[in-house]
């Protein structure tokens, strides 16, 4: 059983709700009754802070947030926030502070050389996952979440964040060897999107100091700075009164205010601090225009950009205003979303969004990707929408919509408010301490924003609109292709199609909406056949009288969150490959376009407001449906089921809009190195297979609309052999109807299906590829295995030890040792079916003279492994992390739902979740070594290698070459 990796859980809490309620909740903070009791809100009034988060300064200006919350229980995040970032660099300090960030994980006063991962990983913290750490413009940011149930943990982690306050050792050695990490990094990252970067950057930054400093700095600095300078940087600007400690978690605020009090007070203030400037960026107060192009971009990118002072929020009229935004920006991005769906759409992609910017500023940004050949037209259709709505403005049903959205967002986020996880609440007080960002509590949020809701106007929407989308301080930015560089407009040409549209006689948008119900008729309904409980695991397994199975999972990980999947056989493994593509786009069409008697937008505009989304998929082994939703949207969920069943449809504008857009994304792709790297390593793995290769436009044109409708039909026309799981905050009795009236009622003949065998394999014998495209000096390996596998429980435990064992073993091999990449990894896959196979995969990017010998070393880390095992510490790091990361996983509603259908998908027992540990905890060095001189055969290591071009290689063997006397 694999441990799910964690999501990156973004709780935002959003702003809205619904009518004014007269109840103040007695949690509501006293600042926030007084703008809440009177008739006529205090619009001037400040912002209260959340009144459950426990503040402080200490004596030399070091600040902490400090806040009990047990979601998840027994853990605890911790950031430390710098406001130091590149911006401070001087000319000989590019790139430091984002190298200083680096050596805070390179010796540490407690924690020498890279003790602090290792102790780290020793309690189940993860190095990249859990242990990280960034640095911006105007801030570094350490993050580390550790368990929090251990006094001795909890101390270590408490001095890890003294030590990165003003602790780090910056030793010789240590800076010398981390040079080579952040090259690779730096390296990494170079490519048509940085050299593009490279041009435009001065003109979106007004020219301004941000745009000279990147954080990653440059080479010259990078490579050949003297240590003393680092230090120097550190000694200057790593000190108490730029930085805060903020402790999410379930642990006692007291008690960690009293430590924080004990460990940081003692941090040194220089006796002559330099002034830490705020930089702004400034308003230039005229137009500006840049076009860049690079033979590496795959597609044409126009954006608009109108730059205007930031507007802080700081009152509730503040508030108030970011509300209106938040409804325009609704609103402009339905329309643009609708345009992107007609037959023949006129761009790829667009959107536009009032937001913050950078230096002080905020702006409209408008954006659209365009069509090959087509820039004028969707630049034209980003720039009309903006102009229909600055002349007819919005529709009240456009703006009712909206608000409604804001409202429901609203209500979910105060309904989950104690199941809000620590790491949202950390985001949030960082913002206040480096941005000085409202920080308001769950009640506070919540009651301010539905008294303020009701309040907006369509009128004070559109005001706000016009105030962001003037004439001035704008700027026009493509970014395109090499070979789209002739078909590119110049300045006059764009200030032209402005003028243009400017003159057009627009007309009023037509807000359609239908007044039908999404199903035709009701189904008949139907019943409950058999039950049986599963009381190791909390389950019920129900079988329905048209024979759908569905296992009900009823938990309180969540408020109000239902989880809904269905799985069947089948898939696009039955068609044949002449049929191939019609069946793999058939899910997506029917996805894309409406149900029943409603089309996709009109869909969309009877589901906005509702908090519920339902997906059909068809997979190359299953098809089914996903989703999720609440209990208010219940009804529409199972309609929604229902509906994909027994009403589908592909649409023609959906079907020739998506097929025009996907032959529009391929124009291209053969100029990104990594596809053509990709596409070549795909084709010497499975040859000219149609189902493993990326597809090519004539491939595209066997897409066949009635084909696909046909496909999906067949797919979803026998209900019976659908297993469905259900799982979150219902009960059977709340639940049994929806399933006996939907469910139930689904069509069914009683078929019997499995998936076929396709039998496409890899090579037995493996293949050196090399790939050569792209300019940069840089090299891109990964190194494959492949086979049969023996799938068991034992088995898979056996083989994930294998693989966190080795990744770490890479880590410290060809990162710490050899200083030869910035990130890599094993990766060992296995499936049951149709038969047992296995991948194991090795990645990193490297520089062009150290690819061969990195590959070497990593081989020789599997050998090591073959040969001794691995030892008891590292099998130890392997099982804590699990431990770790299993305690949050079991309180997890997509876990609880990944897991279920996995069972049922591979047709093991669903109570081995229950009994996962204790294999974790039994598997021996002996087992982990036995499994890598099973699968690991090291003589028949496919390898794929990309390059740049021979003639960009040549020139800079050239450039390196020293010269001839």
């Amino acid at each position: 059983m694999k441990i799910l990796k964690p999501l990156a859980l973004a709780f935002l809490l959003p702003f809205g709700t619904e009518v004014a309620s007269a109840y103040v909740p007695t949690g509501i903070t006293p600042e926030a009754k007084i703008i809440l009791a009177t008739d006529s809100l205090k619009l001037d009034a400040k912002l209260p802070f959340d009144n459950e988060v426990k503040t402080g300064k200490l004596a030399n200006g070091f600040q902490y947030y400090i806040r009990k919350n047990t979601e998840p229980e027994k853990r605890v995040t911790m950031y430390l926030a710098v406001k130091v970032g590149s911006i401070l660099e001087t000319e000989k300090e590019l790139g430091l502070a984002h190298f200083l960030e680096h050596m805070n994980f390179n010796g540490l006063k407690h924690f020498p050389k890279n003790d602090l991962v290792d102790y780290l990983q020793r309690v189940g913290v993860r190095f990249g996952s859990d242990l990280n750490a960034y640095t911006g413009f105007d801030e570094t940011v350490y993050q580390l979440p550790i368990p929090s149930d251990d006094p001795e943990i909890l101390k270590n982690g408490l001095q890890v964040m003294r030590d990165w306050a003003q602790d780090a050792l910056l030793t010789t050695e240590e800076i010398d060897k981390e040079r080579g990490v952040i090259m690779e990094e730096m390296r990494g990252g170079r490519g048509a999107m940085q050299r593009m970067r490279d041009q435009y950057f001065k003109v979106m930054l007004n020219g301004s100091r941000y745009a000279d400093r990147l954080p990653i700095g440059t080479e010259e600095v990078v490579m050949k700075f003297d240590p003393e300078v680092i230090r120097n940087f550190h000694a200057q600007w790593y000190r108490p009164d730029l930085q805060s400690l903020i402790v999410v978690g379930d642990i006692d605020p007291v008690q960690m205010e009293n430590e924080i009090k004990r460990l940081f007070s003692d941090m040194r203030v220089p006796k002559t601090p330099q002034p830490r400037t705020k930089y702004k960026v400034d308003l230039l107060e005229k137009n500006q225009f840049v076009a860049v192009t690079d033979p590496e971009m795959t597609y044409t990118i126009g954006q608009i950009m109108i730059k205007h002072p930031e507007e802080k929020i700081v009152t509730v009229g503040d508030y108030r205003r970011d509300l209106l935004k938040d409804v325009f920006n609704s609103m402009i991005n339905s329309r643009l979303s609708e345009l992107s769906q007609s037959a023949n759409p006129p761009y790829i992609q667009g959107g536009v969004d009032i937001s913050g910017f950078l230096g002080g500023l905020d702006n409209l940004g408008a954006f659209f990707v365009s069509k090959p050949g087509a820039f004028e037209e969707g630049f034209k259709a980003v720039v009309r929408e903006l102009d229909r709505f600055q002349k007819f403005g919005f529709t009240e049903t456009e703006f009712k919509r909206a608000v409604s959205q804001i409202a429901k967002n609203n209500e979910t986020s105060y309904i989950e408010r104690d199941k809000r996880k620590s790491d949202s609440y950390v985001n949030t007080y960082l913002a206040h301490f480096l941005e000085e960002n409202p920080a308001l509590s769950n009640e506070d949020r919540y009651q301010i924003t539905k008294q303020l809701l009701p309040t907006l106007t369509l009128k004070e929407v559109e005001a706000v609109g016009k105030e962001f989308y003037v004439d001035k301080n704008r700027d026009v930015i493509i970014l395109a292709p090499e070979g789209e560089k002739d078909k590119l407009p110049n300045e006059a040409t764009v200030n032209t199609w402005f003028a243009d549209i400017d003159k057009e006689e627009l007309q009023a948008y037509d807000d359609k909406v239908s007044d039908l119900p999404m199903l035709a008729k009701e189904p008949v309904k139907g019943s409950i056949k058999s039950e049986s409980a599963n009381t190791t695991i909390e389950t019920k397994d129900l079988v329905l009288s048209n024979g759908v199975k569905v296992v009900l999972k009823p938990t309180k990980f969540k408020n109000d969150q239902i989880l809904i999947s269905a799985y069947s056989p089948g898939g696009t493994s039955l068609y044949s490959d002449a049929d191939y593509m019609s069946a793999n786009f058939a899910g997506n069409l029917v996805n894309g376009s409406g149900i029943g008697q409603l089309n996709t937008i009109e869909l969309q505009k009877y589901l906005t407001g509702k908090q519920v989304n339902i997906s059909p998929y068809i997979s190359e082994r299953w098809e089914g449906i996903y989703g999720s939703t609440d209990k208010e949207s219940l009804k529409t969920a199972f309609e929604m089921i229902y509906g994909y069943f027994t009403a589908p449809r592909i649409e023609d504008d959906i079907f020739q809009g998506t097929i025009s857009k996907q032959k529009d994304m391929l124009a291209n792709r053969h100029n990104d190195p990594n596809f053509v790297y990709s596409n070549e390593m795909q084709r010497a793995l499975y040859g000219d297979n149609i189902r493993r290769v990326p597809y090519n436009v004539e491939e595209l044109g066997q897409v066949n609309q009635a084909r696909a409708l046909e496909i999906y039909k067949d797919r979803f026309a026998d209900a019976s052999d659908f297993t469905f799981v259900i799982t979150g905050s219902f009960t059977e009795d709340e639940i049994k109807p929806y399933l006996e009236n939907y469910l139930a009622a689904l069509p069914s003949t009683g078929r019997k299906e499995e998936a076929k065998d396709l039998k496409i394999l890899e090579p037995k014998k493996a293949v050196e590829n090399i790939t050569r495209k792209g300019k940069e000096a840089k090299a891109m390996v990964r190194l494959s295995i492949y086979g049969d596998y023996d799938y068991s429980e034992k088995e898979n435990v056996a083989v994930d030890a294998l693989e966190t064992i080795l990744s770490n073993k890479l880590i410290e091999r060809l990162r710490e040792e050899e200083s030869g990449v910035y990130g890599t990894g094993a990766r060992f896959n296995y499936s049951k079916f149709p038969t047992g196979r296995f991948s194991f995969m090795i990645g990193f990017g490297t520089s062009m003279d150290k690819y061969q010998s990195l590959i070497n070393s990593a081989i020789d880390e599997i050998n090591k492994l073959k040969k001794d095992g691995p030892s008891q510490v590292d099998l130890d790091k392997f099982v804590i992390e699990e431990k770790r990361q299993l305690e949050v996983q079991l309180k997890e509603n997509n876990f609880w739902s990944s897991r279920l259908i996995s069972a049922g998908q591979n047709q093991t027992d669903p109570t081995y979740v229950t009994r996962y540990l204790k294999d974790v905890e039994s598997v021996t060095p002996a087992a982990v070594k036995a499994v890598a001189n099973k699968y690991l055969n090291t003589d028949n290591v496919f390898k794929f290698i990309l390059l740049p071009d021979a003639a960009e290689q040549k020139a800079e063997a050239a450039a390196a070459a020293p010269a001839k006397k």
